[in-house]
């Protein structure tokens, strides 16, 4: 990531709504100016210490070797640009009448491909941060209790000498992932 360059205009999941429900089940907000750890959310990366010493479990941490995290997350403080995805489990009327908003998951997860694929398309690059827990999202950005945060993305211009992992890289071959019925 780079620090001097951000993502210009806005992103508006509701013009790119791939289901008619989908409007209502992800809330988006950019928060230009808005360090989230460094506005109270240190809570976050005592959580990723927690995790990393030894939470996560074993099997987990050796998955995670070969990409070579940590509980260090410094794009999180130096991206331009950080982008939080919300599920909206359920919506209140004028009157305060709930309803609930169905295919949640499938509908954020399809707008979230989407605008990774986006930023991408416009020559940034993208990380994504899923900490657990990440309830306190809803507090710091004012968020309400119906919409359930699902990752922080960073994103901006890619940081000079940047590399991809090669581990990132191995893909599986088409005919483990595709099969032709005819």
């Amino acid at each position: 990531m780079d620090a001097e360059h951000g993502v210009g205009g806005e992103f508006h999941p509701r013009t790119i709504s791939p289901t008619a429900d989908m409007g209502r089940s992800l809330a988006d907000r950019l928060e230009e100016g808005l360090d989230l750890f460094d506005d109270g959310a240190v809570a976050a990366e005592e959580e990723e210490r927690r995790f990393y010493d030894g939470a996560a479990g074993d099997e987990w941490l050796r998955a995670l070797e070969p990409i070579g995290t940590g509980p260090d997350k410094p794009h999180l403080e130096i991206a331009p640009w950080l982008i939080v995805v919300f599920a909206q489990r359920y919506g209140q009327f004028d009157d305060g009448t709930r309803f609930k908003n169905y295919y949640v998951p499938e509908s954020v997860g399809i707008a979230t491909g989407f605008l990774l694929a986006a930023l991408h398309h416009a020559g940034l690059v993208s990380l994504t941060h899923t900490p657990n827990p990440m309830r306190f999202l809803n507090e710091l950005l004012g968020r309400p209790e119906s919409e359930k945060p699902v990752m922080i993305i960073a994103a901006g211009h890619p940081a000079p000498g940047a590399k991809v992992p090669a581990v990132a890289k191995i893909k599986k071959p088409l005919d483990e992932i595709l099969t032709l019925v005819e």
